[in-house]
């Protein structure tokens, strides 16, 4: 195997375990914060102070809604007032999620409703064996409801495309689908799941769940028996499909990751990774003057519009109750509103989404001076109708931190004049916060399919750049003359 790559291989398979068990949201909080707990990081909670809570070298976390994670420590030199440096990134992907009453049947088969999350390439998730996950609210014996994760990684579900024998020469030449109409997924077939149904429904009596009487009665004996409980207990649920193909290495030389959601959980597993190696490292961290976060938001592919969302208070809320916090912790003299403005003026917001790498058999699809490769760099992206952040002080930033840290440079991404630009959750906070940004992304091919690839280098040269973001950022920063 190439020495080269061979270098890169355990933190790429690492990655794609992390991948593997991160079928939505919850999962991919929840496995950050079984990193986050053995690295030493404290949970806090959101309905009590933080202030006498938080003290220098301190490292916590805490989530919202258990889709979004906020994670931060505290310098061992920080002053209050000082500024965050902060990477965010979030949690969801486009994917089918299953509608509120999820009963559904077709032409002797039992189905699934769902509905689709996000702008997806739809038809990559024809004929593929899909599982389910999510979360579920069950009845506890003593009255309460609990909130448990639930992980089905077996194919219990499928799309079925139409064959080619049943298709107009229309329809075979280009593929439309109706997403209400051909996307509901088969479960089975109904003479097989009709036995028990009523049961399941009325619990043995005559008393009928409204909402469980529009559930389909083998998804919920299904996410009973996974959870061990009582069909009847479950009260709710949150639930997606997800392609169980386990991501995988690929290419001749195993330099290409292979997997669904690298857009954006590819950017979660590497920001968490090294707010972990810098605080792991006594000799930056216990000198540090400033605070290093973490933020995932959820809702991202929807247009961040939620309580959990990057259009949400969150990150303002953090930034506001740390620097509060740690203001009356050191009894400064300077009045707490002042200080989180000057924190605010301080802080610096790196906005990490999977970027754009040129496709070899599409390759006018890029503007011909930007063009990002895989395996070759991380991306800054650019875009003068403020769809991206990046201005040239903040372009400089990142630039100057990769030459300080003597690693990968950078790579350029601008869209063509006569296409259309995305955008990502960098001019979103940073108009709701006024805190400078910028936004960068790892290199990906077929972004939004249900399976996408990137490269392994890559991975570790997103790493590389968050330590040299976290370690060097305040130096640069205070060279810059206002």
């Amino acid at each position: 195997m190439d020495e080269i790559i061979s270098q890169h291989l355990p933190l790429a398979e690492k990655c794609c375990d992390f991948l593997t068990n991160s079928p939505d949201p919850f999962h991919a909080v929840n496995n950050n914060i079984q990193k986050l707990s053995s690295a030493g990081y404290v949970e806090l909670c959101l309905r009590e102070p933080f202030t006498e809570k938080l003290v220098q070298g301190g490292k916590y976390y805490y989530t919202l809604n258990k889709t979004t994670l906020v994670a931060f420590a505290i310098g061992g030199k920080h002053v209050a007032g000082n500024g965050f440096k902060i990477i965010g990134g979030h949690t969801d992907s486009p994917n089918l999620k299953v509608k509120p009453n999820s009963k559904r049947s077709g032409s002797g088969c039992t189905q699934l409703g769902v509905e689709c999350y996000g702008g997806g390439l739809w038809y990559t998730w024809l004929d593929r064996d899909l599982g389910i996950s999510g979360r579920v609210l069950v009845r506890e014996q003593n009255g309460k409801i609990s909130q448990k994760i639930v992980k089905i990684h077996r194919p219990i579900a499928r799309v079925s495309s139409l064959c080619i024998h049943l298709q107009t020469a229309e329809e075979r030449a280009a593929l439309k689908l109706n997403k209400e109409e051909h996307l509901q997924p088969v479960l089975g077939t109904q003479s097989i799941l009709q036995d028990g149904v009523k049961e399941q429904l009325t619990n043995g009596s005559g008393d009928t769940d409204s909402w469980r009487t529009n559930q389909e009665p083998l998804l919920l004996d299904l996410l009973a028996k996974e959870l061990d409980v009582k069909a009847e207990d479950i009260a709710d649920f949150e639930l997606n499909l997800f392609d169980t193909q386990p991501a995988s290495l690929g290419g001749i030389a195993s330099e290409f990751l292979y997997s669904a959601r690298l857009d954006n959980l590819a950017t979660c597993f590497v920001a968490v990774e090294g707010l972990i190696a810098h605080t792991s490292d006594s000799d930056t961290f216990d000198l540090d003057t400033d605070i290093s976060l973490v933020c995932l938001f959820d809702h991202e592919e929807v247009g961040s519009g939620s309580a959990h969302g990057a259009a949400s208070p969150v990150l303002a809320e953090a930034v506001n109750r740390i620097t509060s916090s740690l203001g009356t912790n050191q009894f400064s003299d300077t009045a707490l509103h002042d200080l989180h403005s000057q924190s605010l003026r301080k802080s610096f917001f790196l906005s990490v989404d999977q970027a754009h790498a040129v496709h070899p058999n599409y390759p006018s699809k890029h503007e011909k001076n930007h063009g990002p490769k895989m395996n070759s760099g991380v991306v800054i992206k650019t875009n003068q109708n403020q769809r991206y952040t990046t201005n040239s002080v903040t372009g400089f930033i990142m630039r100057e931190i990769t030459r300080k840290a003597a690693i990968k440079p950078v790579q350029e991404f601008v869209v063509r004049s006569d296409c259309p630009c995305g955008s990502t959750i960098g001019p979103i906070v940073s108009a709701a916060t006024g805190i400078r940004a910028v936004d960068v992304g790892m290199p990906q091919l077929s972004m939004h399919s249900c399976r996408e690839v990137m490269g392994i280098v890559d991975l570790t040269n997103g790493l590389d750049l968050f330590k040299a973001y976290f370690k060097h950022f305040r130096e640069i920063d205070d060279s810059l003359q206002e």
